[in-house]
């Protein structure tokens, strides 16, 4: 199994929305301009930070494997690794990679001819957790279990070390000579994080020993206990660490669902956490209460003086929470109920109500508690696109899937969803890096800017009509953004995303025909009805009664036989018929000629693709973007029918097999994109047993020339050299039109008042040892 292929399936068991970032390549110059947003973590000197304290910081899941190098290694693998293992390169604010000092003295290619050799000059200081120095052997150990060669070593990836040749002790002890046989341009990528050879040593301890364990580390922390039970990890300060040492005793990492965070941080079982748009607005709607009440109660002109109501909307309702959508209608009838004469039904809804009352009640105390949060906000290490899946159907004609690019708005749906969180909102220019990081360039001129006639002369060129014959059979799916289907793993019910939601602006109408329309009109009413969708805000929203209604009349409608007018006319006259007459032979029935209407046809069938998107909740976002796409596809006369699946079959069921058209999912930025992004944008070859070899390019749109692009530059020692490549790599992407970047994902992070050094990262690296607790304020310091 070749190395691409081996670190492609890994990838691909890890799942590849989760990949970690990776560190490594140079510093300097102005390069890829400033970063997007900057990181917002209430950065404080160390001396203003009190020494001592316990911070439980809010993860996904606690790790299956400590092991970063495996293949089930996840976001939780790294944040531990991060914090006790040595890193040689560190990221930086704007995403490049920085020697890590803690670490390294100096790291530098010391040869290029006849082979590259770079030389690390390691810490003097630098040991592991049993007292030895970090050195070659460690080295050497860790070159031999990823370098692909044994394959008793269960590796996700090896790029990089399959090109070293040799390792060897330097002058001294400290000193690290490496020796490619390949030159390689993303030298600084390797060795981080870097295992002791205990780990890395043999088979057994690299596969086995590290999953749950790392008895050697060598970082501001050590690795205590994993507890499964209460879903946590604890981190605690190294004794033998030679850098500034940490500032907590104690980083306590605990396994929260996304939803129930804000639940966890108002009951004081969190810290520190990421959260989603909703638990976002939980702290700002309490922060907002917070305020008003402070007003309130100063009597503040404009607020009502003493008396208001804080939090409350007409009525006195609450303003927000599990009591706002309660009507005073709704209200009375409840109190009725509880208290008519039917015993039973008044008791079922007296337990309603208190339990009604008791969820009120618990919302407001955590709303009361989640006050003193502060959401900290940039934006994060990934961006999200559009992909769309050449391999077959109307997409693996590429003049299709570049009218689809270019009749995008990019600006609008970077606004969408990142102005109302007060957030940069400038689309991605670039598949391979984010503004900031070096290679960074905005490279999509090389499809063209939001142009619809250049779309729609596109799709014409592609052989795509309005108002084509349709061959397919009267029941087929080719309605515009059909009802949303799902995959029979999607959840249902409220909060799961599955819950009889219909998107607000939909078009009920089927294959562009509008009720009341005759084809030659539905041009027009078809443009006139997008313009008012435009209008509406691209919410879900759920589905009125009335528009079930008249469409299930209409559906009746459509079955009844017309009647001749000219009869009609006559009963209505009083005109019976003749029984003696005897009924006319009917006539010949004509074939019903269905066309597209307002929608494009080919070779009798509609444009409609299949278009994915993940039902769990925290994706609502997602789900709004896909929707604002599928209407600015439908004004171009191309159908999308929606599909809702469960989260966790959308990238194993649907993305890694191809069984979509059109999808949104978010990959991580990388420092090393000659490494990193080649898999990911690689051409697909045949595999032996006939399937088709896709890697990481789940979109399965690549050319040759592409690949050439990445292992030329990958390959390049003159860096200015090899960003240049990488680069061309970015427009040849954009040209082929498979994946079209749209904005970079938002970062919210909620953080406890006091806590310092921490909080949205955006693209750089946490220091571990610099977070803690602010120290109180000196009376000197009050002075001031």
């Amino acid at each position: 199994m070749s190395q691409r292929r081996r670190r492609s399936l890994a990838l691909l068991t890890s799942g590849v929305l989760a990949l970690p970032l990776l560190t490594g390549c140079g510093a300097g110059d102005d390069e890829g301009g400033p970063a997007a947003a900057g990181q917002d973590i209430a950065t404080t000197k160390r001396d203003k930070v009190a020494d001592g304290g316990v911070l439980r910081w809010a993860v996904d899941a606690l790790p299956d494997t400590l092991n970063a190098f495996q293949a089930d290694a996840d976001a939780t693998t790294n944040r531990i690794a991060g914090a006790v293992l040595p890193h040689l390169f560190v990221l930086d604010a704007k995403g490049r990679p920085v020697a890590n000092p803690d670490y390294l003295e100096k790291a530098e290619v010391i040869e290029r001819e006849p082979k590259q050799v770079v030389l690390y000059k390691l810490n003097q200081q630098a040991v592991w957790s049993d007292g030895r120095e970090i050195g070659a052997p460690d080295f050497v150990a860790q070159w031999r279990a990823l370098n692909g060669k044994d394959s008793a070593y269960w590796t996700a990836r090896n790029a990089g070390y399959e090109r070293i040749e040799k390792i060897e002790k330097g002058k001294t002890d400290l000193e690290v000579r490496v020796t490619f046989g390949k030159p390689y341009a993303d030298w600084r990528s390797l060795f981080s994080p870097l295992y002791p050879k205990q780990v890395t040593g043999t088979p057994d301890a690299f596969n086995e020993g590290a999953r749950g364990a790392l008895k050697v580390t060598a970082g501001p922390f050590g690795l205590g206990a994993i507890d499964k039970k209460t879903g946590t990890a604890a981190l605690t300060r190294n004794p033998r660490w030679w850098g500034q040492p940490a500032k907590l005793d104690t980083l306590v990492l605990t396994a929260v669902p996304r939803a129930e965070r804000p639940a966890a941080l108002a009951a004081g079982k969190l810290d520190l956490a990421e959260i989603d748009r909703s638990g976002a607005d939980r702290i700002a709607l309490a922060r907002r209460d917070a305020a008003a009440e402070g007003a309130a109660e100063k009597g503040a002109p404009g607020r009502g003086g003493p008396a208001s109501a804080v939090g409350t909307g007409a009525g006195g309702a609450p303003a927000h929470g599990p009591g706002a959508a309660l009507t005073p209608a709704q209200a009375t009838l409840s109190w009725a109920t509880a208290y008519g004469t039917d015993e039973e039904k008044a008791a079922q809804e007296k337990e309603s109500r208190t339990k009604h009352a008791e969820s009120v009640k618990r919302y407001a105390d955590e709303q009361k508690a989640l006050r003193g949060f502060t959401v900290r906000k940039s934006l994060e290490p990934a961006y999200t696109q559009l992909a769309m899946n050449g391999a077959s159907g109307p997409l693996a004609d590429e003049r299709v899937r570049r009218a689809v690019a270019r009749a995008l708005d990019r600006q609008a749906l970077a606004d969408l969803v990142l102005k109302p969180l007060g957030l940069p909102a400038k689309p991605v220019g670039s598949h391979v890096a984010l503004a900031g990081q070096q290679a960074y360039a905005d490279n999509s001129g090389a499809l063209g800017g939001q142009d619809a006639k250049a779309a729609q002369a596109l799709l014409a060129d592609a052989g795509w009509r309005r108002g084509g014959r349709l061959s397919e059979p009267a029941g087929a799916k080719a309605g515009p953004e059909s009802a949303p289907q799902d995959d029979g793993k999607t959840p249902a019910g409220p909060g799961t995303g599955n819950d009889g939601l219909y998107i607000v602006g939909q078009d009920d109408g089927a294959n562009g025909d509008h009720p009341g329309t005759a084809d030659g009109e539905a041009a027009a009413a078809g443009s006139a009805a997008g313009d008012e969708r435009d209008r509406v805000s691209p919410v879900l929203a759920p589905a009125p009664f009335g528009a079930q209604q008249q469409a299930s009349l209409l559906a009746q409608a459509a079955r009844v036989r017309p009647v001749d007018d000219a009869k009609r006319s006559a009963a209505r006259d009083g005109d019976a018929a003749d029984p003696a007459k005897g009924s006319p032979a009917p006539a010949p029935a004509k074939p019903v000629i269905r066309t597209s209407g307002n929608m494009l046809a080919k070779d009798g069938k509609a444009l409609t693709l299949r278009f994915v998107l993940p039902a769990g909740p925290g994706s609502e976002s997602l789900r709004t973007v896909g929707e604002r796409i599928s209407r600015t596809l439908r004004k171009l006369g191309v159908n999308t029918e929606t599909t809702k699946v469960a989260d966790d079959s959308f990238f194993k069921d649907h993305i890694a097999s191809g069984q979509y058209d059109l999808a949104l999912y978010s990959w991580p930025a990388t420092a090393f994109p000659a490494t990193d992004a080649r898999p990911i944008f690689a051409k697909p070859e045949p595999a032996a047993d006939g399937s088709l070899l896709v890697e990481q390019n789940y979109t399965r749109v690549g050319t040759d020339h592409i690949d050439q692009l990445f292992d030329q530059a990958v390959g390049e020692l003159d860096e200015a050299q090899s960003r240049e490549l990488v680069r061309k790599a970015d427009a040849r992407i954009w040209a082929a039109a498979g994946s079209i970047p749209l904005f970079q994902r938002p970062e919210l992070v909620a953080v406890k008042p006091g806590l310092v050094n921490v909080g949205a990262f955006g693209l750089g690296a946490p220091r571990y040892q610099d977070i803690g607790w602010k120290k109180a304020p000196t009376a000197k310091d009050r002075k001031k």
